[in-house]
């Protein structure tokens, strides 16, 4: 009787694929033998996984994979702690962690079975869900319904800490949980994993630690692999059309994984791929002008703005807290002499309100009549904030709608590319942008957003400003 032949064509080119990534071959080796065959993206993570390995400067201890719903996410972390971590390093101790606890165990024993059919394991579902291997190593289910059960987790030890859906966590509680990721053993390196979506109270760290150096090209603690519903072949036909079937910030941001979108968001045209450019070297015959936006517990910020063929460059950022004015002063003439400017240039330099008004020394001289004494002349902007925020508008533009942007943004912006995408509507004033703090560790806030928004009402070669 003639056996049917077994195309292995597609299992080779996956094989090939993993050893191209980086994934060492006992790596994919233990994924295929428990049975668990990775997609080309969860084998980016696994080989990001692997890196952790390394014990050099330039090696993560952080390995992501997220950017939209559907990307096989959660498979991809129980398989990496599970039939790699788990199988290599004996007495390994794993946290699996994720918001609210019956979540977190149906998830765990909806994937278990799926992810373990081939490996030998006993699992003990109460009073805490943990998966025990023969060589002692075990993973813990755990969850946080409210950000102070994250508490109960602080001071004890964790070789692997896999945070699901880690946008759901605070920054704050975030970092806390890392302080558990410590190892005695020798022979390891601990590591955490992390998966997510857009969204959520810990999305503006989540895109700062992962997204952004991912972006740049940057990236050094950190690794993260992006992925969507496209990614996985797999997903069930219903899912994908309640997927395709959202409409607004949660089909760019759950579908599409777009990181600069949020529910209420202020500037839903802005586009990360179509804003922010590299800018090398600025033309001398450009005009140029400044804008600040003064602060001092809250970060002093400024820009510098040039305009040509009807549109408007933002060139660079100088962005720092707790400085004084003599300081700052140095830190604005040294971003200026990067692009061979100097105070002298620059067609004018603005600055909001409080620098003319607010006295800072005991001389009863203004913040104004101290940048003055630098050599940093600065003239009142206009803030009028509903002009403003449409001014920015206009200047986004709409690609989705055909409307060409005209404004550009140096990637040198780092803040301001951060803030952007995140303001919101103030609810009482929806024509306005909400105003932000910075948090208890200097971060967020609107002060980019309000330094580039005199930057630009400074501009008015084209008339009307709406």
């Amino acid at each position: 009787m003639a056996t049917a032949a077994i195309n292995l064509e597609p299992l080779e080119r996956l094989v090939t694929f993993a050893r191209d990534a980086g994934l060492p071959r006992d790596g994919m080796v233990n994924f295929l033998s428990g049975g668990y065959v990775p997609l080309p993206k969860q084998i980016l993570f696994h080989a990001a996984a692997r890196e952790c390995d390394r014990r050099a400067d330039d090696s993560p201890t952080k390995a992501a994979l997220g950017g939209a719903r559907g990307g096989g996410k959660s498979n991809a972390t129980l398989a990496q702690m599970a039939l790699d971590d788990c199988q290599r390093q004996p007495e390994l101790k794993c946290l699996f962690i994720r918001q609210i606890g019956k979540a977190a165990r149906e998830s765990f024993e909806d994937l278990r079975p799926k992810v373990l059919s081939r490996v030998k394991h006993k699992y003990v579902s109460s009073p805490t869900p943990t998966v025990e291997f023969s060589n002692g190593s075990r993973i813990i289910v755990g969850h946080f319904k409210n950000e102070k059960d994250i508490d109960n987790y602080l001071g004890l030890e964790y070789d692997v800490i896999g945070i699901e859906e880690a946008t759901q966590l605070s920054a704050k509680k975030e970092r806390q949980l890392a302080t558990c990721n410590r190892t005695s053993k020798e022979t390891w390196r601990p590591r955490m994993y992390y998966t997510f979506n857009p969204g959520g109270i810990g999305h503006a760290h989540i895109k700062q630690t992962f997204i952004e150096p991912y972006r740049r090209g940057a990236q050094a603690d950190t690794r993260f692999v992006f992925a969507t519903f496209r990614d996985n072949p797999f997903l069930n036909p219903e899912y994908v059309r309640n997927l395709n079937a959202l409409i607004g910030w949660e089909r760019r941001a759950w579908r599409d994984g777009d990181w600069d979108i949020a529910a209420g968001q202020f500037f839903t045209t802005w586009r990360h791929d179509i804003h922010v450019r590299r800018l090398k070297q600025l033309p001398a015959h450009w005009p140029v002008w400044g804008a600040l936006d003064y602060g001092f517990t809250h970060p002093t910020v400024v820009y510098l703005l040039t305009e040509f063929d009807g549109k408007t460059f933002v060139w660079d950022e100088y962005h720092a807290a707790r400085r004084l004015v003599s300081q700052n002063a140095e830190g604005i003439k040294a971003m200026l002499e990067r692009h061979g400017v100097y105070p002298t240039r620059l067609r004018e330099f603005v600055a909001g309100p409080d620098v003319f008004a607010q006295r800072g020394d005991q001389q009863g001289k203004t913040i104004a009549d101290q940048y003055a004494e630098t050599g940093i002349y600065l003239t009142p902007a206009n803030a009028d904030r509903i002009n403003g925020a449409a001014r920015v508008l206009k200047l986004l533009g709409d690609v989705d709608a055909g409307i060409a942007p005209r404004l550009v943004i140096s990637d040198r912006c780092a803040r301001l590319i951060e803030c952007l995408p995140l303001m919101q509507h103030d609810p009482r004033r929806p024509e306005d942008v909400l105003k932000v703090d910075v948090d208890e560790d200097g971060n967020g806030g609107d002060d980019p957003y309000d330094g580039v928004r005199y930057g630009l009402m400074s501009n008015q070669s084209e008339g009307a400003l709406i």
